[in-house]
């Protein structure tokens, strides 16, 4: 973290605009994965003046500013001092893309999603700058403040580019269609006689160049042109797409200059550190803060407002204490006794949840019928050879973001207008739940956007921001709320712990009459008390959408109870389905004394392109995607295996004690297959080293997909080895690394990514990577030792 710095309250980048914001909804109660969160904005279009547009952004003596949502240009051609805002039926797309070009030749670029590390904040304009013919030197990033203008700022599910890649081409298509028109004008030519490259527009035939500063004046008296009149490059032209560049921010970070949520500094500020209840739901019944008090610095001691069940995304109950610096606030709250309320009969049942009992219950379930969401053929009447049938239960246990920077958010409440500053990856659901706090118009809320140090999708949900809010409106001043890695850990929102069961026949090579269950709770308990099942969007997450060519399937499921905060986390319900499927095609493979990889080629069958829909499953969400150039391709799958084994050479000889193993799954449309090798000698393992091949279609950054790809394998290594969230008496056990541990770097192996080369339409990065880890490692130590794990983590059964 950088040293604290003073920065005073911003207005909202457009303050002069006046938009009608229109604010996303909360999630429905049956939503869980990758569309958690949905934006929907009316249609509005507000006329600014160019001189107001160009002051309210520091441009001044800019050249062309132009902001485009694009889906509105497709509707209706505007001039380019006019706003347009539009939301589409069936895709959450309505992205409005700020570009501007100074006279200097600067160019502009905003980035209107969040920046965790995954590096959109690069990709993002990259793409724009792509089809805009700019140098990369020349174009600056601007970091977006939440505001419904830029349609959907929801960043999860692996989807800001993978949704949205022509968007983001049409909005740089635009902007050099503008300059070529201009420069076609001052050389009174055709335009289709001039192309732009490297920052400037050529006139062909006599090679003059104009630079974009030189005609950034006139083209922006230009008319903005329809979306759909603008060319697109074709990909052999790109010269940024599929190229690694220097990366936006990169530098600040490095010399620890990038401002996080904690680094805010505001004058009069108090930080605010809060006790919450150990069980949820539970309320404060009393408590006594004389000691707290007398610790120097602080200044008060607030409790929370009760917030009925179900939680959602708003905090819970809770004491705060409020001081001048953040070890007093610390030190005070250790100073705190409280007494906590239990009584509720909801409460009480989540008083006494104990995970080891509850994922017994969880085996139970899935061991018997549940309810049917995809059926083909008959499972029921088949009677099985015991001798050619695998049957296995699999099970994970809660799990933790664990990501490097705590929850922290600042908020500054005055004259029914708010300001706060947060690291977020859903800015807009956050002034929609601060609005709602303090019960102001959305308008007068602004979100200031903070670089984020990891969030896996715990920064999703905006409890923290509410808090700061809370607290700011309580006592007058600026307060910024710090969590701790304690208080993350103890109470956070978990990935759901789950028992997934697996039974199929062996029919030569391949497998049929196949049945699957799962259950676990679901995300959707957090919204609603009655949701007791996964949602179908959660059931297309790698477990009805089994890709497999079988005659007999039954995928099933079952009901539970919610006794803690679940929530999204890096790959959601992909993780436990894939784990299980992963682990019992490898159980087939060794049952039919085929390789692993031979016996998924077979499963996938011939090459074709599946629908789910078509097969049984009739509510298959594909991450949001109806296109074609998105459908499942079995042709892919079995491309990215085949590369994988290739590079990894897993299908190779072992020494003794050694063995390979391998999985395959396909998330947020991507395909992704991983393998590792590791060593057992007397029940101590040694990972020796990991792959992972993914075809993401169009990699834009490449180097960014790398480092995706070997964050989900060391991520997925401490999920497999060592990481678990327990409960007992409804309270987590883990507060910190020394009990949550991640893989440290003496236990962290060599790395190797494979990128397949493809220009198919781009899927998501950031997840994918993650899904086939776990089993990879698990088959890897059953072909090393003969020991097969069905229950992570591995730490119960090795020393790691």
């Amino acid at each position: 973290m950088s040293p604290l710095i003073e920065q005073p309250a911003t207005e909202s980048l457009l303050a002069e605009t006046a938009l009608t914001e229109q604010l996303s909804t909360a999630p429905s109660a049956t939503t869980d994965g990758a569309n958690a969160t949905t934006d929907h904005i009316a249609p509005d279009i507000k006329k600014v003046t160019r001189r107001s547009l160009l002051q309210a952004l520091g441009l001044s003596g800019a050249g062309l500013v132009l902001f485009s949502p694009l889906h509105a240009m497709a509707q209706s051609p505007a001039s380019h001092n006019q706003i347009a805002q539009s939301s589409s039926a069936d895709q959450d797309f309505d992205l409005g893309v700020f570009v501007s070009i100074a006279k200097n030749d600067e160019v502009r670029i905003v980035n209107h999603r969040a920046e965790m590390g995954q590096g959109i904040m690069t990709s993002v304009p990259q793409i724009i700058a792509d089809e805009l013919g700019a140098s990369w030197p020349k174009v600056t990033v601007v970091q977006a403040q939440g505001d419904p203008k830029y349609g959907s700022q929801a960043t999860g599910g692996s989807a800001s580019i993978r949704q949205h890649f022509n968007d983001h081409r049409q909005m740089g298509a635009i902007a050099r269609t503008m300059l070529e028109q201009a420069a076609a004008s001052v050389w009174q030519v055709s335009v289709s006689d001039v192309s732009t490259k490297n920052h400037q527009v050529i006139h062909r035939k006599t090679q003059k160049a104009l630079s974009f500063g030189e005609l950034a004046e006139l083209a922006a008296q230009l008319p903005v042109p329809d979306k759909g009149a603008v060319a697109l490059k074709d990909p052999k032209d790109f010269t940024l797409i599929g190229r690694d560049v220097k990366l936006a921010g990169q530098e600040a970070i490095i010399k620890g200059e990038a401002v996080y949520a904690q680094d805010i500094q505001l004058p009069n500020m108090l930080i605010a550190s809060i006790e919450r209840p150990p069980v949820v739901g539970a309320k404060v019944k009393s408590f006594n803060a004389d000691a707290t008090k007398k610790v120097k610095g602080v200044i008060a001691v607030i409790p929370l407002k009760d917030r009925p069940l179900p939680v959602n995304v708003k905090p819970v109950s809770g004491v705060a204490v409020l001081a001048t610096n953040t070890w007093a606030a610390h030190e005070g709250r250790k100073q705190l006794t409280v007494e906590w309320d239990t009584s509720n009969a909801r409460v009480n049942q989540n008083a006494q949840h104990h995970t080891e009992q509850y994922l017994k219950e969880l085996v139970e379930n899935v061991n018997h019928k549940g309810r049917r969401v995809r059926t083909e053929g008959n499972t029921d009447s088949h009677v099985y050879n015991e001798a050619n049938t695998v049957e296995a239960t699999y099970t994970i246990p809660y799990h933790h973001h664990m990501s490097m920077e705590t929850p922290s958010a600042t908020a500054v409440v005055k004259d029914n207008a708010c300001t706060v500053w947060t690291g977020t990856q859903n800015p807009q659901w956050a002034k929609k739940l601060i609005a709602e706090e303090l019960g102001i118009d959305p308008q007068a809320v602004t979100v200031n956007m903070t670089l984020m140090g990891g969030a896996f999708g715990r920064k999703g949900k905006n409890d923290f921001t509410v808090e700061a809010v809370e607290l700011a409106k309580a006592v007058g001043r600026p307060v910024k709320v710090v969590w701790t890695r304690e208080d993350d850990v103890k109470h956070g929102f978990y990935h759901s712990i789950s028992a997934n069961y697996c039974k199929a026949e062996i029919n030569k090579d391949r497998a049929d009459h196949w049945v699957q269950r799962v259950a676990y709770p679901p995300i959707g308990a957090i919204f609603d008390l009655n949701a007791k099942s996964p949602s179908n969007s959660a059931l297309s997450l790698g477990f009805a959408d089994i890709p497999f060519e079988l005659e007999h399937l039954s995928c099933e499921t079952q009901d539970v109870e919610t006794h803690v905060r679940v929530g999204w986390f890096r790959a959601v319900a992909n993780i436990n389905n894939a784990f299980a499927l992963g682990s019992f095609v490898d159980e087939l493979a060794v049952k039919a004394k085929v390789p692993t990889h031979t016996m998924w080629l077979n499963l996938l069958g011939k090459d074709r392109i599946i629908n789910p829909a078509k097969e049984g499953f009739k509510e298959w969400d594909n991450y949001g995607h109806k296109k074609q150039e998105y459908a499942l391709d079995s042709r892919r799958m079995k491309k990215i295996i085949q590369l994988l084994m290739k590079q990894s050479k897993a299908d190779s000889p072992t020494a003794k004690n050694e063995g390979w193993g391998m999985s395959y799954a396909h998330s947020f449309n991507s395909y992704v297959a991983a393998a590792t090798k590791v060593r057992v000698v007397d029940d101590k393992l040694t990972v020796l080293e990991m792959h992972t091949a993914i075809d993401c279609g169009v990699a834009v950054t490449p180097d960014r997909v790398k480092s995706q790809m070997e964050g989900a394998m060391i991520m997925g290594l401490s999920t497999a080895l060592m990481s678990e969230i327990t409960v007992k008496d409804g309270v987590v056990e883990q507060s910190n690394f020394h009990d949550y541990p991640s893989a440290r770097i003496n236990q962290c192996p060599s790395l190797f990514v494979h990128i397949l080369d493809s220009d198919a339409a781009p899927g998501g990065v950031g997840e994918p990577g993650f899904p086939p880890i776990l089993p990879s490692i698990t088959n890897a130590i059953f072909h090393a030792s003969g020991k097969r794990i069905r229950n992570l983590p591995v730490n119960k059964v090795l020393s790691v």
